[in-house]
């Protein structure tokens, strides 16, 4: 993405793919002047083939209906009105991630499968709380994978901020045992934890999980603060079943969903705020560590649903 350009910019860049294909489903379903029961399918079609889910489409079908059933309707005005129902499901799923613990440091583990983005989005958001002015600590707790740690180490040299590691296939505990003490020791506000990504084996991720969070409460019996899952859009509805899985290994308490720029799935994130309503703490649309922000529910409607 070209330098200069606003974030509303670059989420509707990032988004024109998602918005392109529900544009182009929705105005298949406009073929009447009115809006009739055989639109109102063709518009829950359209919704679900756009990734947003059954659920979501049912429901934003049915306002259409009780607001709009036998009144004349343009594809615009089909638009604007999709963005608002669209707009209601996720406006109370957005929180920012803030720091508010007391005592400091506020512990955020951050979880997700290998590839969904996880080591990148840290770094995001350790530059996003850097920008507020929150000293961040990182750690590299994903310890059975080199190129992890190393990630990591680049991404926390190109902000400034400090790094507590420890030996490939060493004890994730322990990294998180010293972070916690390291960022008491220096007034750090946020201590952000890079945590392994293996599904395969369910029951070896809940008892590191369990581990780190019997360590954690040694220290500060509130810790972790956060557990976020890092989303990859481009699994569309298969993200949703990485919810499920995360949710009940790692009792997850947000989301962050990111490559939302590679994929016209967009629409996944308004399935997963309808189904499961947990927080939505930020949106990614990008490579560069601006392109993380917290997320905005109304402006994220209107560029899913196209309309400028």
């Amino acid at each position: 993405m070209s330098e200069g350009k606003s974030w509303s910019e670059r989420l509707f860049g990032g988004f024109r793919k998602t918005s392109e294909r529900l544009t182009e489903n929705l105005s298949q379903a406009v073929t009447t002047a009115k809006l009739d029961d055989a639109t109102l399918d063709d518009v829950e079609d359209a919704l679900i083939l756009s990734d947003l889910g059954p659920s979501a489409a049912a429901r934003i079908r049915e306002r259409l209906r009780e607001k709009r059933f036998g009144l004349e309707i343009t594809e615009r005005e089909l638009k604007e009105a999709v963005a608002e129902e669209i707009a209601a499901i996720l406006r109370p799923v957005a929180r920012p991630l803030e720091i508010t613990a007391f005592p400091r440091p506020q512990v955020i583990l951050v979880i997700g499968v290998n590839g969904s983005g996880k080591t990148t989005t840290i770094a995001k958001l350790a530059h996003l709380f850097q920008e507020d002015d929150y000293g961040v600590m990182l750690a590299a707790g994903d310890t059975f994978r080199a190129a992890a740690i190393g990630q990591l180490q680049t991404w926390a040299d190109r902000i400034g901020a400090p790094l507590i590691r420890g030996p490939e296939g060493g004890d994730p505990a322990s990294i998180v045992f010293d972070g916690v003490k390291a960022a008491t020791e220096q007034g750090i506000d946020a201590l952000v934890v890079d945590t392994a990504g293996r599904l395969q084996n369910k029951r070896e991720l809940m008892d590191e999980l369990a581990k780190i969070r019997k360590v954690l409460g040694r220290l500060n019996p509130e810790a972790p603060h956060d557990v976020v899952l890092v989303l990859d859009a481009t699994n569309g509805q298969n993200a949703l079943s990485q919810i499920d899985v995360f949710k009940e290994v790692a009792g997850v308490t947000g989301l962050i969903m990111t490559k939302l720029d590679g994929t016209a799935r967009g629409g996944v994130l308004v399935a997963a705020a309808e189904q499961y309503g947990l927080p939505i703490h930020a949106i990614g649309v990008g490579e560069k560590i601006e392109d993380l922000r917290p997320f905005d529910p109304d402006l994220v409607a209107r560029v899913i649903a196209g309309v400028a």
